[in-house]
């Protein structure tokens, strides 16, 4: 193994492998010298400090020996400015899962009167999922003759009554959750108990519930949650 004038070792018996030296003798060029691989000679050493305009680490050579990047050349402008996929967050998807809710439509008939004794409360009601699509997703129930046709469409079966043609929608909002806003329906919307304004947003995430119409409740959950309702 020989030795450069910089104290390297090298396998090469003519030029430093580490910072290109001449084995026999030799200093690195002056400060602003053209780079001696442009001329056919061995590499310069790089000043005392120098360090990896790639990843930062300290250079002993031509080469860094953290990430390999030749010293010699400009970074690429791919590993400079593009971020990797594993640095981009993948956007939020959220789904509407709507329920009949006993407890809300009890109140909803002794709030009402006896006039209220017309609607029941469905003997059977699935839970529908729907996915939160887009940034506005409308919520009520589909008409033709009207050219309605909600996100969320509650015609059913079962169908509830109380529920507008077009009653709600839901807003995407920046910080990765939802707003809710009553277009004017006929019979209200409310989240956790609260009656909504008509046409005044109110935020809703995870663990918020909306109730509209006579008995339908909307809970929003991230996409992948498996909790149960």
């Amino acid at each position: 193994m020989n030795t450069c004038p910089q104290g390297h070792s090298s396998s090469d018996d003519e030029f430093c492998d580490v910072c290109g030296l001449s084995i026999g003798g030799g200093t690195p060029p002056p400060a602003g010298a053209a780079p001696s691989a442009l001329s056919g000679g061995p590499d310069p050493a790089p000043p005392p400090g120098a360090r990896c305009v790639a990843c930062g680490g300290e250079l002993a050579g031509r080469f860094c020996e953290e990430c390999g990047h030749d010293s010699l050349q400009p970074v690429a402008a791919a590993s400079a400015s593009t971020p990797t996929s594993a640095s981009v967050a993948a956007p939020q998807q959220w789904t509407a899962i709507v329920t009949a809710d006993r407890t809300y439509f009890d109140s909803v008939i002794a709030d009402e009167g006896p006039d209220a004794g017309g609607i029941t409360f469905p003997p059977f009601c699935p839970d529908r999922t729907f996915s939160l699509d887009g940034t506005q997703v409308t919520v009520g129930r589909a008409s033709r003759s009207r050219g309605i046709h909600p996100d969320i469409d509650l015609t059913g079966p079962p169908e509830d009554p109380g529920v507008s043609h077009l009653h709600a929608v839901l807003l995407a909002r920046d910080d990765g959750d939802w707003s809710v806003i009553d277009l004017g329906s006929s019979n209200g919307t409310s989240v956790n108990g609260d009656p909504l304004a008509a046409n005044a947003p109110r935020p809703v995430g995870t663990g918020d519930i909306i109730h509209l119409g006579a008995w339908t409740r909307i809970t929003l959950r991230p996409s992948g949650d498996s909790r149960s309702e």
